[in-house]
């Protein structure tokens, strides 16, 4: 039993952290700069505590927190996979982490040539022409990447193009993206090999489609056999092709979208090269382009002067312009150039066969007691359903909430949504085979539970600090903060990790 008290229940008055001098400089000027009725009259209800109180109440607090650190992270369309600490020391170097944005270029030498090598090595591995490292993130990398196909097709007289093909397994952000670039949206089904249907597809196509989005492998984790011809038929449709990067954990190394026929490539770079980016970032989302795009990217981009130095320069008259403050979040680019270059091309393709070896030895240990929809070889993640155990009265967020007893996070569940009771499962490279059985292990024994004491699961988690909370309410009303006056919380029950009932 866990009786640790929470740090506004700690403390006693007069306690302190540290005792500060008295301040030698005038500090009434100051506060006579503000409206009286913005000063605080009584002493903020803060915790008086000392030093090794905060100590402990934040480092208790840091243990409560589940990460890839800590534990299994099998988060499938993710990509949770370890984080190197190198990349964490190479993005701490002063000359990158104090580095000021607006930094002159001949002060900025170092800064502006990684972005440059980064963008050269991007557009390797995607077999593109140019990158832009400007977007924050995949989602905001689909909108500039669609801003720059809209471009494309308005300098060539065709704006009527208003309409975005997206197949009905699309990650969630690929229609949002869409939408927000005014496109109209409409869904291709999804053929029984798990890939685009291509009769459905060559229905869709006409005057006034603009793109098709697709992620390939794509959120099942089957690689779609007749990209090839899918491409062909957009391209003779006036249409653009565009890569979802999510899941290019898959292919570095082994096949690149531009030679699949892709226009546009967005990069996750903090999933596929390894940036942490729990709690909605930091992210990085670079896109590439086929050399007909190019003059449409936004800008700033980096150059290379005749004499060896670097500088950003005009990305031209027919870019879209800016998508990002600065230069875009540049210590996670320093991460990725530091994965990059420690992998090497041999490294970074065997990232791809292991995550995809990975991927298949759960799949084949468990397809004999959880429905697999699409049974062919997977890529680095396959989806599983519940649907067995769901007959049971066990659901797939019941199974979810059941491994977080073990010490594992949960797959994503419920999605992609044309799979019921779906169970998402992405092992990533850098898990170890003993790690992958304890995984099939707990994972089979849900599975008996389901079967002989139903109640365990339904009823889990057991052994988290929270119990199963409401998710809907916690979504729409989420308490942020603590506030005078709340009642008093205490610690809960906390019992062995892994305990059978």
């Amino acid at each position: 039993m866990s009786t640790e008290p929470l740090i506004f229940e700690m403390g006693a008055p007069g306690r302190r952290a540290a005792t500060l001098f008295e301040m030698d400089v005038p500090t009434r000027p100051l506060i006579d700069l503000l409206p009286a009725e913005a000063l605080r009259q009584d002493d903020a209800p803060l915790p008086e505590v000392s030093e090794i109180e905060i100590v402990r109440h934040f480092t208790h607090l840091s243990q409560r927190n589940f990460g890839v650190d800590a534990g299994f992270y099998p988060l499938g369309s993710c990509t949770m996979k370890y984080n190197p600490k190198l990349n964490e020391d190479m993005a701490g170097l002063p000359g990158f982490a104090r580095l000021h944005p607006l930094q002159d270029d001949d002060q900025a030498q170092g800064a502006i040539e990684l972005v440059y090598r980064l963008e050269e090595m991007l557009s390797a591995i995607a077999g593109m022409a140019r990158v832009t490292v400007q977007p924050s993130a995949g989602a905001h990398g689909e909108i500039t990447g669609l801003m720059v196909i809209k471009a494309y097709h308005a300098s060539r007289g065709e704006g009527r193009r208003n309409i975005v093909l997206i197949p009905d397994g699309a990650h969630g952000t690929n229609p949002a993206s869409a939408t927000l670039a005014d496109y109209e949206i409409r869904e291709i089904r999804t053929d029984a090999r798990g890939g685009v249907d291509v009769d459905h597809l060559r229905e869709l196509l006409d005057e006034n489609v603009a793109a098709l989005m697709m992620t390939n492998p794509n959120t099942l984790g089957v690689f779609d056999e007749n990209i090839v011809e899918i491409a062909r038929m957009v391209h003779e449709a006036g249409g653009q092709l565009y890569y979802d990067g999510a899941n290019a954990n898959a292919i570095m190394g082994l096949a690149r979208p531009g030679d699949m026929g892709f226009d546009v490539v967005h990069f996750n770079l903090h999933k596929t090269c390894s940036t942490p980016h729990g709690g909605g970032g930091p992210g990085a989302g670079p896109i590439g382009v086929a050399p007909h795009l190019v003059p449409f990217l936004p800008g700033p981009l980096p150059a290379r002067d005749a004499d060896g130095g670097y500088h950003w320069e005009d990305a031209g008259e027919q870019s879209i312009g800016r998508v990002r403050a600065n230069y875009g979040n540049f210590l996670v680019l320093v991460r990725a150039y530091t994965y990059l270059r420690f992998h090497g091309p041999d490294g970074l393709r065997q990232v791809s066969e292991s995550a995809i070896l990975n991927a298949n030895y759960l799949m084949h240990a468990l397809k004999d007691l959880y429905t697999l929809p699409f049974d062919r070889t997977c890529m680095h993640e396959f989806v599983l359903s519940a649907n067995q155990q769901k007959a049971r009265g066990v659901t797939a967020m019941d199974i979810a909430k059941r491994l977080l007893d073990f010490g594992m996070y949960a797959p994503t569940v419920y999605f992609p949504l044309i799979v019921p009771e779906a169970i998402m499962i992405e092992p990533t490279e850098t898990e170890t085979r003993e790690t992958l059985d304890r995984f099939i292990e707990v994972m089979r024994q849900i599975d008996q539970e389901s079967r002989t004491e139903p109640a365990t699961v339904t009823q889990a988690p057991h052994t988290t600090t929270v119990g199963r909370l409401d998710q809907t309410l916690a979504a729409r009303k989420p308490r942020l903060r603590w506030s005078p006056g709340d009642a008093p919380r205490t610690a809960e029950k906390s019992v062995p990790v892994g305990v059978s009932r």
